[in-house]
């Protein structure tokens, strides 16, 4: 395929939720256009988009694949993205390289949650937006009230410009309200255009009528002359407003159809190359220092990474859309953010797995860039290194889980793995922890951890296992009390002689202070550091139940020495003897880290939400809501409990929550949890 001209492509991103059938539609749309041989269906695993041995076995998509359409001589982009949640931030990241989402809703469960999730980033991202109702002929299939969900969730811009003969297993066409036209679609992927039958007749007018209604908008004049009656809009005056009014996203066109049978698929190809708007039409970008830049073929050559693939044969794979100039293998871009140099060597054309080398790219086009060293995901490399494209924010990882290799002398091809995937996707984060001597492994739920280590194993060759996550505990006292540490060793040569007397207290929000009272010489100068890094050690290795002590002040006030046995050795000895005999007289207990939580939901989850964290002991601090309406619940709970509550939230909430974290304080654990954890330590010890 040649380089289009820029006005010439077109980029929609497909969005919704999962099994609503976007990857079908993408499917259907390769097949109508000739670009392959069949439909590729996921549910036999012959997909060509869905071709990864996850989605495979899985059956839904995981990762963004693209269909680059011919039609006529357009370019259509197609960006096939998950409607899973685990996999939001690759949807998200793929959204910035689309001026179009096309939401596709099953006609039956109608809008869903990531519908809905994915259409307030849509206009946060001032993207066009467009509704294909897929499924129509499937049983309880109906139009109205698909139309009638659609009004109610997203608002009256939308308006249909198909409408169809028949619904369910009645399903035979469809109603094109911009020609006036009735559609038949074939077996064989053609189609036959007709007349509206009579019976349709109204139900064609009544939509024509209402669309000419929210296009004129897009003109002032136009529209003016229309609300006053003087006359109805001309077919050319209507097809003149219609691209105009998408663009400014005035209206939102509704197709329906069926995408197994590939019916309706070949009208909106039309519409698409001939009313959806071209990269220039709707291609800002914001730059990092707060300015903004159009997609044109003029000046520098830069480009903007949405996506970034390790794959196990060709390496680093980096899906990019050309912001300005001409893209051309040999030239040497810098990135932004490493101001390294990065030459371009081939330039591919991706469709699903398949690659074609092409001999360049134009501003408004994606293509696929092989072996960048340095690239990532939000990246923008630029022939001067100075444009900077703000990368639209991703989703927090916040469900963590601890890793760890089946085979400890594989440790290291883990770790390799682990930072290659987390360099490919912005939203799993690799962090280890050096407190618990874990490695976590931050993601957005447990699908998308359980797909990483299946590709580990099938890539890599290696097997890691998932280990219970461990809660940085501590401990601290309650009381002040002295003690006596005392250390004295012979061993027939020099021995050993220690001995201070302690004073603990409680340092509330203070940590660790150590003080020196020594009077008189009792214990040389020399030796009190000893005593402080002795009481430092037995602080680390705890006193309950293992776990770092803080917030406590010691006082070393009284000790003695002798000239020839005394030194650091024993006396941090006799530091730690003191120490735990004086913790044992000062109240130990543990302390449980807590966690500040803003939880967002719908107001009729509210009260689940709240009675779910009375029982994780956590408090209610206050409520609030945002512009969407929802219900913001700000909590405090011990963070234990709420550790892995990404897959408690989408329960309870049916995955329309969300919610914030950080982690902040400590407060003395319950009883009950002191007690199991004391157990669970001695057991370990034993």
């Amino acid at each position: 395929m040649a380089a289009p001209a820029t006005e010439h492509v077109r980029n929609i991103v497909l969005v919704g939720q999962d099994g609503s059938g976007k990857t079908s539609f993408a499917e259907a749309m390769l097949h109508v256009s000739g670009k392959t041989p069949r439909m590729g269906t996921t549910h036999d695993g012959k997909s060509y988009l869905d071709y990864d041995d996850e989605e495979i076995r899985r059956r839904f998509t995981i990762g963004t694949s693209l269909a680059p359409i011919p039609y006529k001589d357009f370019k259509i982009n197609l960006i096939d993205t998950s409607g899973q949640p685990d996999f939001l931030g690759d949807a998200l990241a793929s959204m910035q390289a689309a001026e179009t989402a096309l939401f596709v809703v099953d006609a039956v469960a109608g809008p869903q949650v990531m519908h809905n999730k994915l259409w307030r980033e849509a206009e946060d991202m001032r993207l066009c937006r467009a509704v294909f109702i897929n499924h129509i002929d499937r049983e309880n299939a109906n139009f109205d009230t698909a139309m009638a969900m659609l009004h109610a969730r997203f608002g009256s811009r939308l308006g249909p410009v198909t409408i169809p003969i028949g619904v369910d297993k009645d399903f035979k066409g469809v109603i094109d309200i911009l020609r006036m036209k009735a559609r038949y679609y074939t077996v064989d992927g053609g189609e036959v255009i007709d007349e509206i039958p009579a019976e349709y007749q109204d139900a064609a007018q009544a939509a024509r009528d209402k669309l000419c209604d929210q296009v004129a908008e897009a003109d002032d004049e136009l529209m003016m002359k229309y609300l006053e009656g003087e006359e109805q809009l001309t077919q050319e005056e209507l097809e003149s407003l219609l691209d105009k009014a998408i663009a400014q996203e005035l209206f939102i066109p509704v197709y329906v159809g069926s995408t197994i049978i590939e019916q309706g698929i070949k009208g909106f190809m039309e519409d698409v190359a001939t009313y959806f708007p071209s990269p220039t039409a709707h291609g800002r970008f914001r730059l990092s220092n707060g300015e903004e830049t159009m997609v044109t073929t003029e000046g520098e050559t830069s480009f903007f990474v949405f996506k970034t693939v390790s794959d196990p044969y060709v390496g680093r794979l980096s899906f990019v859309k050309v912001i300005t100039g001409i893209l051309e293998p040999g030239q040497e871009l810098i990135n932004s953010r490493t101001g390294k140099k990065d030459r371009i060597g081939k330039i591919n054309v991706m469709m699903g797995k398949e690659t074609t080398d092409v001999k360049s790219a134009k501003a408004g086009d994606i293509v696929v860039i092989p072996k960048l060293s340095d690239a990532k995901t939000g990246d923008t490399l630029s022939q001067s290194g100075d444009m900077a494209i703000d990368p639209f924010p991703l989703p927090e990882p916040l469900y963590p889980v601890a890793i760890e290799a089946a085979n400890r002398n594989e440790e290291d091809k883990v770790g390799t793995f682990l930072t290659r995937t987390a360099d490919s996707d912005p939203t799993i984060r690799i962090e280890r922890n050096d407190e618990t001597h874990q490695t976590l492994v931050y993601a957005l739920g447990e699908t998308q951890i359980d797909a990483m280590l299946n590709r580990m194993k099938a890539q890599a060759g290696v097997e890691a296992r998932l280990v219970p996550v461990r809660i940085p505990y501590r401990e601290t006292i309650r009381k002040t009390a002295e003690a006596q540490g005392r250390h004295k060793k012979q061993t027939g040569g020099a021995g050993q002689f220690g001995d201070c007397w302690l004073r603990l207290e409680p340092n509330p929000g203070a940590g660790y202070e150590f003080v020196d009272e020594i009077k008189g010489g009792a214990i040389p100068n020399g030796l009190i550091p000893a005593v402080d890094k002795g009481v430092q050690e037995a602080m680390a290795e705890g006193f309950v139940a293992g776990y770092p002590m803080q917030d406590i002040k010691c006082t070393v006030y009284d000790g003695s020495y002798h000239s020839v046995d005394s030194n650091e050795m024993a006396f941090k000895t006799a530091a730690r003897i003191g120490f735990r005999a004086a913790c044992e007289k000062a109240n130990p207990v543990i302390l449980e880290p807590m966690a500040d939580m803003a939880i967002t939901v719908g107001e009729e989850y509210a009260g689940t939400i709240m009675g779910d964290i009375s029982m994780k002991r956590g408090r209610i601090v206050g409520t609030d809501s945002n512009d969407a309406g929802e219900t913001v619940i700000l909590v405090r709970v011990p963070y234990a409990e709420v550790v892995s509550y990404t897959k408690d939230l989408r329960s309870l909430s049916r995955g329309s929550g969300s919610y914030t974290i950080d982690v902040n304080g400590y407060e003395e654990a319950p009883h009950d949890v002191q007690k199991k954890l004391i157990e669970q330590y001695e057991a370990s010890r034993a």
